[in-house]
């Protein structure tokens, strides 16, 4: 058997602002922008550069519940972990940009980490697996 995770869906307030942040300040890649007038809606989905299996779908929120659940869909944890090949570099970079890091980076057992929170408040880790560090 073999299966991945394709997509992952985001929920944000509005699509335009959701893609500035994710492809202007994180740097992922526009995957598909597709208007979907039946729904009138939009299937946007955005990929970290590099990704080859997992990527996120943009989903605005369409109702009172999803609108509540914006910035907080995993109740306050890291809901998404970005893996990196070069932490200091991204962390250097995103810090630039304004992105808002929670706490200083640490070095676990695992790798080097920082939480970050994205345009609504979700939180991430950014982390540079064990595995990938140099020597």
């Amino acid at each position: 058997m073999n299966q991945s995770l394709g997509l992952v869906s985001l929920l944000v307030r509005d699509y335009d602002e959701a893609l500035a942040f994710f492809t202007g300040i994180l740097d992922f890649v526009l995957i598909e922008d597709t208007h979907v007038p039946a729904q009138d809606k939009r299937w946007v989905v955005v990929a970290p550069p590099g990704s080859r299996e997992t990527r996120l779908l943009l989903a605005r929120a369409s109702n009172p519940q999803q609108a509540a659940r914006v910035g907080d869909q995993s109740g306050g944890r890291v809901f998404l972990f970005l893996h990196t090949d070069d932490f200091e570099r991204d962390h250097q970079a995103y810090k630039a940009k304004g992105v808002r890091f929670v706490g200083e980076p640490r070095d676990e057992p695992y790798g080097k980490v920082a939480v970050f929170e994205d345009l609504y408040g979700n939180r991430w880790d950014l982390l540079q697996p064990r595995s990938a560090q140099p020597a």
